[in-house]
């Protein structure tokens, strides 16, 4: 028996991919750019094991039984790293080995929290890595066929995904822009409004999105690619002022195409209006753009912090949306922040802005992060081929 076992990071839209122009090729309208966060706090971590002794292909999620060959995309990942691995030659083992995948992400599935992107990457890697493939801009092509956002999943640091022109989606690859290194101090809270699975799945509120909103061609076409040149200017330039406003400024324009489709789709809900509401107001209040807020197709806020604000935006966010559970290590996760005096932030006027108690799940601290990476057999999810109990 042959196994690899890695782990791939989850990735958060700045600039927001929504439309496809092909459903089959998940070949985007338009470019994107995202942050790849750090894998310690948010990830997929999968096991693919090969055997001659194998009957048929199985696989786990979360140590449930997920189906696998009727999967299409599924199999088109498979399909796609096998095709490479029989063109670098020297296989250690015939492609006709039946495979055993164990998959397991440590925050929520399907609750606009990006776990599909880590999921495919993680896929995509795994199998590259069983394969004995390096890594290439290929690989980007085949997550992107699990999910789109996958291929971004691939890279550390920040990242486009460039919609590409060719039919057959041979140009529509991920690229890195710089590594976590460039910028080091960017951080994100994530706010866990609700953590179930979401009413209209991103695939569905697409598609509907393409075929009845009258705002989204424009936004293709225009709009994002002058947002995409500026935010590579601010990136590169670590200019966070300009960051955060393109990043709000994108946010909220997906969340009003969600709403011009026809039946409209609502992924946002009313505690995710008062966290952009307190975004602004603490903003405002304290002189400064500290803080952006980014919403995926769900009703989690995702924060970007210079990691030197981290510390009183939490302590603001704490007045802001008391929770009886503030004290407890499950409500704060992640990297620790340390605690800051409430009467050095009495001037920025937050505590006019109580919101009802417990309107939040959770909150997790993480920051930037690199790509994915494979771990030691140890780690592996399969013992004998068969997953380990949860």
């Amino acid at each position: 028996m042959y196994s690899a076992t890695c782990e791939a990071p989850v990735n958060m839209a700045l600039v927001k991919y929504w439309g496809k122009r092909n459903e089959e090729l998940i070949l985007p309208i338009n470019d994107s750019i995202s942050m790849t966060l750090d894998a310690n706090e948010m990830s997929a971590k999968t096991t693919v094991a090969a055997s001659e002794s194998f009957k048929q292909n199985r696989m786990w999620l979360n140590g449930e039984v997920v189906p696998f060959e009727d999967n299409a995309r599924l199999m088109r990942c498979l399909e796609g790293v096998q095709r490479l691995a029989l063109a670098n030659g020297g296989l250690k083992f015939p492609l006709s080995w039946k495979l055993h995948i164990a998959s397991y992400n440590n925050f929520p599935t399907a609750a606009g929290l990006a776990s599909s992107a880590a999921g495919y990457a993680c896929l995509v890697y795994t199998l590259a890595r069983l394969y004995e493939i390096p890594m290439n801009e290929q690989l980007t092509t085949i997550a992107r066929q699990g999910s789109g956002s996958a291929c971004r999943s691939l890279h550390g640091g920040f990242v486009q995904w460039h919609r590409g022109i060719a039919d057959d989606g041979s140009d529509s690859i991920a690229e890195q822009l710089v590594t976590a290194e460039h910028w080091p101090n960017m951080h994100m809270l994530i706010l866990v409004v609700n953590d179930a699975r979401k009413k209209t799945g991103s695939t569905k509120g697409m598609q509907s999105a393409v075929e009845t909103s009258t705002l989204i061609q424009h936004r293709a076409t225009t709009i994002v690619p002058q947002r995409i040149k500026e935010l590579r200017t601010a990136i590169q330039a670590r200019d966070f002022k300009t960051f955060a406003e393109l990043t709000m400024r994108d946010s909220n324009q997906l969340h009003a195409i969600a709403l011009d489709t026809y039946p409209p789709c609502v992924y946002m809900n009313e505690v995710s209006h008062a966290i952009v509401n307190f975004v602004h107001d603490y903003n405002e209040s304290v002189g400064e753009v500290k803080a952006a807020y980014t919403f995926d197709a769900g009703p989690n806020g995702c924060l970007y912090v210079l990691a030197e604000n981290v510390a009183p935006l939490l302590a603001a966010i704490q007045v802001a949306f008391p929770n009886d559970a503030q004290q407890s290590v499950e409500y704060l996760k992640g990297i620790p922040v340390p605690p800051v005096e409430l009467k050095k932030m009495a001037t920025n006027g937050i505590a006019e802005h109580v919101n009802p108690k417990n309107l939040l799940k959770y909150i997790i601290h993480t920051k930037i992060g690199d790509g994915p990476r494979q771990l030691s057999d140890e780690k592996s999810l399969l013992i004998d081929g068969l997953p380990l109990p949860k």
